[in-house]
């Protein structure tokens, strides 16, 4: 199994909002995170921020 760089494992959290990534690209992933102190505060900052945002009440719909 190749491994990621930080930059692809950068660019494939963000990709995580937008589509589903592969068995190969998780584990590949969870590999990475568990061995990169960087990464893994770029994914927490990332969550942060997806959570954030969804709770915002000027970006929450109308009908909730």
């Amino acid at each position: 199994m190749q491994k990621l760089n930080c930059k692809e494992v950068s660019v494939l959290l963000s990709q995580t909002e937008d589509r589903r990534i592969s068995l190969l690209e998780r584990l590949r992933l969870r590999a990475h995170l568990k061995v990169c102190v960087g990464c893994m505060n770029f994914q927490r900052q990332l969550n942060f921020l997806r959570r954030a945002i969804r709770q915002h009440p000027a970006l929450k719909d109308d009908d909730e």
